[in-house]
């Protein structure tokens, strides 16, 4: 039975680390990135609430007259 010849496997292991290294900085140089990204303003809905409509006063019983 013969034995099994590894004497190639690291070269194969480097060359395929190689080629996979190569594959991803291809995939990677075709993407487009956003180099200056703006932030998005978000209009929030006013909400009508009763007391907005309404003149109010507080009166504090320091500031009442004697």
């Amino acid at each position: 039975m013969p034995q099994l010849d590894t004497s190639t496997w690291p070269t194969m292991i480097l060359s395929m680390f190689l080629i996979l290294f190569i594959m991803l900085q291809l995939k990677i140089s075709k993407h487009n990135f956003h180099y200056n990204p703006e932030l998005m303003t978000t209009k929030t809905p006013k909400q009508n609430t009763p007391w907005e409509t309404k003149w109010t006063k507080i009166y504090l019983p320091l500031s009442l007259p004697l």
